[in-house]
């Protein structure tokens, strides 16, 4: 078993850029036995010690040095080196998330080899990525994917949640991380973020894949935004039995209830986000509509502006708007409008 040293400096207070550090607190399955963090000596993060030197630190007996941090960027000050140094120096093995590899840098990887230690970069794709086979679509298991509007505003947490309590009920629950937190807490998993586009599909389906062998209930970690198009397919913000992965996104929910095929379902889509987006971006609604309770409104003037609002074409779907009157019709060439 591992006993963590977790370098936090000058974030071990901050919830934000410290989540690295908290997530492997409250969810590792290793326990984290001091917190360095010269700025903040003597005191405590969930009742985890927190000291401000690599020599105090010592006295916990740590086994691995973890970067319990996630800078802008993905990369660290300068002024880290020291530390970094320190704990290789003092043969604790070093775990990072961050996106320079640390394992690449010829000073550290020079001391961790003079004192048997070992440098792991969490965020390291593996090298036999590709695109995907399909093999995803075979599964029995169901799977849940969380998304949200940003970053660091739960996703993983509420994933972590839910199979935490899947597994209190006696659930065969499997978390399923796709970002260096993740990973750390998990010991498993790839770091969509670090993956070249054109593989992102290929490590999608292989974390499923993988996490449907060690159990029939997965919540998926979701990198991607909620209010992009690619998840515009899905009603929710999570969905179970999500099978089918895009290039486009890390992980995207599927309507496998769906009676059309895929590409009519693609084409729905396009035509719908197409048209949405020409009347939001292209055609100024007016500010406000007048009434007669309106100062200065009239009947006549209220009709007059109600009349350029977006009315709907005989044949597009609920979310597809198209503009009539003195503006162009953008959905003339939308295939949803020729009946798919």
């Amino acid at each position: 078993m591992k006993r963590y040293l977790v370098l936090a400096e000058g974030y071990s207070g901050d919830p934000h850029y410290g989540k690295t550090a908290r997530g492997v607190m409250r969810y590792g399955a290793d326990p984290v036995v001091v917190i360095v963090d010269s700025d903040r000596p003597g005191g405590n993060v969930d009742g985890v010690p927190v000291v401000g030197t690599i020599d105090e630190a010592l006295a916990h007996e740590p086994t691995t040095a973890l970067v319990g941090v996630a800078p802008a960027g993905g990369r660290l000050p300068e002024k880290w080196r020291e530390l970094l140094r320190g704990v290789l120096a003092a043969g604790l093995d070093l775990e990072s998330g961050m996106h320079q590899f640390l394992s690449d840098d010829p000073e550290l990887a020079g001391l961790a080899q003079e004192n048997s230690a070992e440098i792991r970069d969490l965020r390291r794709a593996p090298a036999d990525l590709s695109v995907p086979t399909g093999e995803n679509l075979e599964h029995p298991a169901a799977v849940v994917l969380t998304v949200g509007s940003d970053c660091a505003i739960g996703k993983m947490s509420v994933a972590l949640e839910l199979d935490r309590g899947a597994r209190e009920r006696g659930v065969s629950s499997v978390f399923v991380p796709t970002g260096q937190t993740g990973i750390a807490i998990a010991g498993w998993g790839i770091a969509v973020d670090a993956v070249v586009a054109d593989f992102v599909a290929g490590a999608a389906e292989r974390l499923v894949v993988e996490a449907a062998g060690r159990g029939g209930l997965l919540w998926v970690e979701g990198q991607e935004l909620s209010s992009i198009p690619t998840t515009r397919e899905s009603p929710s913000a999570s969905t179970t039995g999500a099978r089918r992965t895009s290039s486009s996104s890390a992980i995207k929910p599927a309507t496998s209830t769906s009676r059309i095929s895929q590409d009519t379902r693609f084409r729905l889509w396009a035509s719908s986000w197409r048209c949405t987006s020409a009347w939001r971006f292209r055609r100024a609604r007016p500010r406000s509509w007048p009434s007669r309770s309106t100062p200065g409104g009239s009947r006549k003037k209220a009709r007059k502006q109600r009349s350029l609002a977006p009315k709907r074409r005989p044949g597009c779907p609920p979310t597809t708007l198209s503009v009539t009157g003195p503006a162009v019709c953008w959905t003339q060439s939308c295939p949803v409008s020729r009946r798919v």
